[in-house]
């Protein structure tokens, strides 16, 4: 399966560096050159080291990112209300098909999902949901080199300055080796089995298999790691996540969408 486009989630908890606006934001693609010499001249400050700042420097603008940008309508899914109408739209089949393969791929690995429900509280199915969202379980990880997709996000006038932190957080993970600056992820540069965004995997990636490396390419740590924000975010062990449910509001920490948000309760209830 090959994930549409998404609405952006933002973390709501921060452990980069506070942000002053580093480049004016830019309204056309010419302007891009500028905008991008003006962030790695702010790099430094927001702890991005040699490596980082060369792929800053060579950042190029991801054109899927800018007609994103510019017409956010086109995004699939963006005016159904149903989940499972969102469901079979996002997954070119039907709802009660990718809710299947939501309970396979939950099954086969149940044994890492209740351990991530032990050490965080999210049920296993909201997480097999969402892993299935963002790329159909591992299968379709994005084509966008990551630091062009989040330098190009940053840029523009509707998601700046707020999407800043990631893109010096995707040249601080170039710096840390935990991509390069050719890795390919989401269009916006989301990375990993479960698509963080760049500032979300500097502040919640964990080590969930204890091999001394949190590591967004990893299932079992992209899930716990999924399973960390939402917990920081304010996720109850135990308690309910339908729509209307405090649970269900914590969602939005993961995606702002609500269509997305309906579409993850949805699934993951219908598993459960």
């Amino acid at each position: 399966m090959r994930p549409v486009l998404r609405a952006v989630a933002a973390a709501t908890v921060s452990l980069l560096p506070a942000l002053a606006a580093a480049a004016p934001c830019i309204t056309s693609q010419d302007q891009f050159p500028t905008y991008r010499a003006n962030l790695a001249a702010e790099a430094a400050n927001y702890g991005v080291g040699q490596r980082g700042l060369q792929a800053l420097q060579n950042a190029q603008l991801s054109g899927i990112t800018w007609r994103f940008e510019s017409n956010p309508s086109s995004q699939s899914g963006v005016s159904v209300v149903d989940p499972a109408t969102f469901l079979a739209r996002r997954s070119g089949s039907s709802a009660d098909a990718f809710v299947n393969l939501i309970r396979q791929n939950y099954t086969r690995n149940q044994a890492l999902f209740d351990s991530i429900e032990r050490s965080y509280g999210v049920p296993g199915p909201l997480l097999a949901t969402i892993w299935g969202l963002e790329t159909g379980w591992g299968g379709y990880l994005g084509e966008t080199r990551i630091v062009d997709g989040a330098v190009t996000l940053a840029s523009y006038c509707r998601r700046h300055p707020r999407f800043e932190t990631h893109a010096f957080a995707a040249a601080q993970l170039v710096d840390r080796g935990v991509i390069t600056a050719d890795t390919r992820g989401g269009p916006s540069g989301e990375l990993g089995h479960m698509q963080f965004l760049a500032g979300n995997w500097v502040n919640f990636g964990v080590d969930a298999n204890g091999d001394g490396r949190a590591d967004p390419y990893t299932a079992a740590d992209a899930l716990a790691s999924a399973a960390n924000l939402l917990r920081a975010n304010g996720w109850q062990a135990g308690q309910p996540f339908g729509e209307g449910t405090a649970n269900f509001r914590i969602l939005s920490a993961w995606n702002d969408s609500g269509n997305y948000q309906r579409a993850i309760a949805y699934g993951a209830e219908r598993v459960r």
